[in-house]
């Protein structure tokens, strides 16, 4: 019989806000494209898809980083016993098997994205995360593909094209911000993340700059003519939450990465606010 303290570091290894804000944005996606209530089934396949997934890589990531977590975060579940690190990894493939199933519902080209997607949360760890830059921008790429994914599900998928970029940049910068947050036991391990190989404050410089692209790209969806004023009312705010969150953190890396997570959602919000105004 499973204990109750392993149910619970099961479920802490699928870090539940994150994998519930992953669903979150692929629902953004299908609902900015238009198709969130237009096809419901295929937009809660792709939600639950995206909830699986992610749950599944936070999983098998805690596995392969139970060494570097160690040093890092020793309260994690691996770490502190409540889950073994085959019951981590067997947890992870249920879960993937389950993110497959309700994909393969779903067109071509959101099918594609999940498999690019899925091949990059196995391999994120064990093969992108110890290259400088090479692990963020996975991971970039994978929060602005949740996006498209949600588009693509319900056949739009150019729909959430500006929003998929303006999140992965921001996302690029925060990763740099959590590497800096981990520079002892990534070093420890051998890991040679951007703010090893280059220092910390070039690698904060370099996220920072990026996130000066993305902030600056925010208002093409008006400038288009995709959206009108209630999109800049929105989108200026979240704008000068993540200018301020890159500022801190280079004083402050947990407060910046937070500040820049919340930057991201309030600019998801930007598209929900700009698609509610159009129709």
């Amino acid at each position: 019989m499973v204990s109750v303290a392993t149910v619970r570091g099961l479920l802490e290894l699928t870090r539940p806000v994150n994998t519930l804000a992953a669903g979150a944005l692929t629902f953004t996606g299908a609902f900015v494209a238009g198709g969130a209530f237009a096809a419901p089934l295929a937009t809660a396949a792709a939600v639950g898809a995206t909830w699986l997934a992610t749950a599944a890589g936070m999983a098998i990531n805690d596995y392969f980083d139970r060494e570097i977590d160690r040093i890092n975060a020793p309260d994690r579940p691996i770490p502190r016993g409540a889950v073994s690190p085959r019951g981590a990894l067997a947890f992870s493939a249920v879960l993937f098997a389950g993110a497959i199933g309700l994909a393969a519902s779903l067109p071509a080209l959101a099918l594609g994205i999940a498999a690019v997607n899925l091949l990059g949360l196995v391999t994120y760890t064990e093969y992108f995360k110890g290259l400088p830059g090479a692990g963020n921008a996975l991971v970039a790429y994978l929060v602005g593909s949740t996006f498209l994914f949600g588009a693509a599900a319900v056949g739009d998928p150019l729909a959430g094209g500006v929003l998929a970029v303006l999140a992965a940049l921001s996302t690029f910068t925060r990763e740099v911000v959590k590497d800096v947050e981990d520079v002892a036991g990534d070093r420890e391990e051998g890991l040679r993340t951007l703010p090893i190989a280059v220092g910390e404050r070039r690698a904060l410089v370099l996220a920072s700059a990026l996130l000066v692209v993305a902030v600056a790209a925010s208002p093409v969806p008006y400038l288009l003519g995709t959206f009108g004023v209630a999109y800049l009312v929105v989108v200026a705010p979240a704008d000068a939450l993540m200018l301020v969150a890159a500022y801190r953190s280079f004083e402050d890396p947990t407060r910046g990465q937070q500040l820049l997570k919340l930057g991201t959602f309030v600019a998801a919000a930007a598209f929900v606010v700009g698609r509610v105004a159009a129709a």
